[in-house]
């Protein structure tokens, strides 16, 4: 009795975890977006702090991500610009200084085959539903933190109060994310 308890016990530390959080590696992980102004001319601005993490459910082969991006850290080719994102007319980070995204569940191959995401962002206090599409990864295990995750998508500025400006800026806005994870013994796969 005492052996087969033994066993029982070794067999479940053999087994993996269902479950595994894989942090962003904040160090490498970048965002960033582009508006265009007059239609022609793209304003580019890159995020300063991008955290998060994807959440591994091996028992169903599917993943999830949470990101949160500070709109309080970003850089544009000038202060200009960079004072003009900050502001109450586009990203509000006085009062509203993270984007989040929350992903819905999506086949754990995406991360490396590419395909869509969806999920809730989070802008300015508004939660819209919103697509993007991860690219096809540069390696075959991306969990394991030697290369990125790339993701981009499209947002519409006027879904998030961003009214000012309407005939000078575009309402699309691109966002694009690199992301490198932290690697855990549990999850790399």
């Amino acid at each position: 009795m005492l052996l087969l308890l033994g066993l029982t016990c070794l067999a479940a530390r053999a087994e993996p975890p269902r479950h595994a959080t894989l942090p962003f590696d904040a160090a490498r992980s970048q965002a960033a977006f582009t508006v265009k102004v007059l239609w022609l001319i793209g304003l580019h601005g890159e995020f300063g702090a991008v955290r998060g993490n994807v959440t591994v459910d091996h028992f169903r082969g599917t993943a999830r991500v949470h990101a949160t991006i500070a709109t309080d850290d970003l850089r544009m080719r000038s202060r200009h610009y960079e004072t003009w994102a900050r502001s109450s007319e586009f990203f509000d980070a006085r009062h509203f200084p993270h984007i989040a995204f929350d992903s819905e569940p999506f086949p754990l191959a995406r991360l490396r085959d590419g395909g869509p995401i969806e999920g809730g962002l989070t802008l300015r206090g508004i939660t819209r539903a919103v697509r993007f599409e991860l690219l096809p990864s540069e390696c075959k295990t991306p969990l394991r933190g030697a290369c990125a995750v790339l993701a981009e998508g499209d947002i519409q500025r006027s879904d998030f109060g961003m009214h000012s400006h309407r005939h000078a800026v575009a309402d699309k806005v691109a966002l694009r994310m690199r992301i490198f994870v932290t690697p855990t013994a549990d999850a790399a796969s």
